[in-house]
Parts: structure tokens; C-alpha cells; sequence
């Protein structure tokens, strides 16, 4: 009778053929500690900040409810950014995986809660740059106009990458 030896080698094989359907948490492209996680943090940071100096750099943001509601909304987003790029980017110096169930709820609520109030104040703000500068068509300053549909536009690729990350922890959450 044969009698089957399994070397190290052979054991190392198949424990890659049998993880080779799963996928770490950490392994997922967005996850929190990995480059692409930061770089989403990263562009919501940016996308947000254009937008907020776009508006501020007009002369009469503060007269429109809607682009002070813009204002304050990037201004959290911008914030809750930040702290979670300077988590990724520490997880990733110290290459510590972000696996906590907990700590993935937390990032699940706080997305989804920014993306919400960002994708209001984008909307909103469109709407009363889209009636007061083209359906009424009273908008005398033209630098002025460009600088707020600038802003609007920024502030929806800033919802774009907060919704992909907020869909990505949503994924993370329910895959642990």
C-alpha cells in the first residue's frame, strides 16, 4: 500500500487552492488602509475643497441659501475626509489592517450621512444656479455664474467618489 507524504510545499499549494475564492477584506479595492481607499479620500478632500473655494471666491454666495447649504455640507465632507485619509494613510505606514466590524460601521454611517447632505446641497445649488442664471437669465456677472456652476460641478464629482466609497463600506460591512 502507498502512503501519500505532504511537504511543506505541497501543503502550502493547496491552502492557496483552498483560499483561492476568498478575498480579505483588506485584499477589496476602496477598503479602509489600502492606496485605493486613500486615494478616494483623497479626491473627495480635493473635489470638495475646489468647490468651497470656487463658491467663496464670489462676491454673493452668501445671498443664496442653497450655496450657503453647499458650503457647510463640503465643509463637513472636507473634514470627514481628511480624518479618514490620515487613518488610511497611517494603516498604510504602519500596514495594520482596518478589519474591525465596528470601525467599518462607523465609516458606513458617516458616508452615507455625507454623501446625503452633499448630494441635497449639489442638487440644490444646481437648481438655483440653473433658475436664477439660465431660466431667468439675470445673471449680469458673468464671472460670477461661471464660478458657481463651477462649484456645482465640483461638489457632484465630490458626491461621486463619497458614494463610491459609501457603497464600498456598505459592501465591506455586509461581506464581514
Amino acid at each position: 500500500m502507498r502512503r501519500w507524504v505532504i511537504t511543506g510545499s505541497d501543503f502550502e499549494n493547496w491552502r492557496f487552492l483552498l483560499n483561492l475564492g476568498k478575498k480579505k477584506m483588506r485584499d477589496f479595492p476602496g477598503s479602509p488602509g489600502t492606496v485605493m481607499g486613500l486615494i478616494l479620500r483623497i479626491l473627495q478632500f480635493v473635489f470638495a475643497a475646489a468647490s468651497v473655494a470656487s463658491m467663496a471666491s464670489t462676491a454673493y454666495f452668501f445671498k443664496f441659501t442653497a450655496f450657503c447649504y453647499l458650503i457647510a455640507s463640503l465643509g463637513l465632507q472636507i473634514t470627514w475626509s481628511f480624518v479618514l485619509a490620515l487613518i488610511d494613510a497611517y494603516a498604510l505606514v504602519k500596514n495594520k489592517a482596518l478589519q474591525n466590524s465596528l470601525l467599518i460601521s462607523l465609516f458606513v454611517v458617516g458616508d452615507w450621512i455625507t454623501a446625503t447632505l452633499t448630494l441635497a446641497a449639489a442638487s440644490s445649488s444646481s437648481g438655483v444656479a440653473i433658475l436664477y442664471f439660465n431660466d431667468l437669465d439675470i445673471c449680469g456677472f458673468i464671472g460670477e455664474c461661471q464660478k458657481y456652476q463651477l462649484s456645482v460641478a465640483l461638489a457632484f464629482l465630490s458626491w461621486i467618489t463619497v458614494a463610491t466609497s459609501s457603497l464600498i463600506m456598505v459592501w465591506l460591512l455586509a461581506s464581514s
